[in-house]
């Protein structure tokens, strides 16, 4: 019989080695929703950790551009724009509310384009996994079954308190970055000043100046 440890040991390989599509692997033809969701749970279903979760679903999509998290589709069909934020929407959800992925994106395409940033939020999460997995990596075959419960529960402190100690430092920098922008008098844009993608424009941008009566 397996034990938990065990299972443990085989989905760390699993996300240690996994590869999030770049931006040039994205499909770069217009999906309708039913094969975003398909597209996008077959690329992040490895990092469900829930039997039975679903990580997209057509109404999450639907109130994500109601959010403004997402421009809306061009005549029901979504691009290579859409499929690159709910990526990072479905992996960041799991640690920031949906105000602070706004804030996230909107701070780092100020500097860079959708693309790379794009890229370069998949090597870093690529990155972080990788050395999360190799917590739970360790050869379950040399140690004693009895110390299995044991490694497990300190295993899911450990990765808890990390969790929060990131999210709280993630946090605090997401909020130093606002304070930046509104004292410099160029504060980010709202959900309603989003538009549909125009080649694979990035739709969070900044606040527009308002204008004089």
């Amino acid at each position: 019989m397996r034990s938990a440890q065990t299972d443990l040991f085989d989905w760390g390989k699993e996300i240690t080695s996994y590869h999030l599509p770049r931006w040039a692997e994205l499909p770069d033809i217009n999906l309708y929703m039913d094969q975003v969701v398909i597209l996008i749970e077959k690329q992040l279903g490895v990092f469900l950790y829930k039997e039975g979760e679903r990580i997209i679903t057509p109404a999450m999509i639907n109130n994500y551009v109601k959010l403004g998290m997402i421009p809306p589709p061009v005549k029901k069909r979504y691009c290579r724009t859409h499929l690159a934020y709910l990526i990072m929407i479905c992996l960041l959800k799991q640690v920031l509310t949906i105000s602070g992925i706004k804030d996230l994106i909107g701070h780092q395409i100020r500097s860079r384009t959708l693309e790379k940033f794009f890229d370069y939020f998949c090597q870093e999460q690529e990155r972080a996994f990788a050395d999360a997995a190799a917590q739970a990596t360790q050869d379950p075959a040399i140690l004693p079954n009895e110390e299995d419960q044991l490694i497990l529960e300190n295993l899911s402190l450990k990765m808890a308190v990390l969790a929060n100690a990131s999210i709280t430092v993630a946090g605090k920098t997401i909020d130093l970055q606002n304070r930046e922008y509104q004292e410099s008098g160029n504060p980010q844009d709202t959900a309603g000043n989003l538009k549909p993608p125009a080649k694979h424009a990035a739709p969070i941008s900044v606040k527009k100046t308002p204008q004089k009566p």
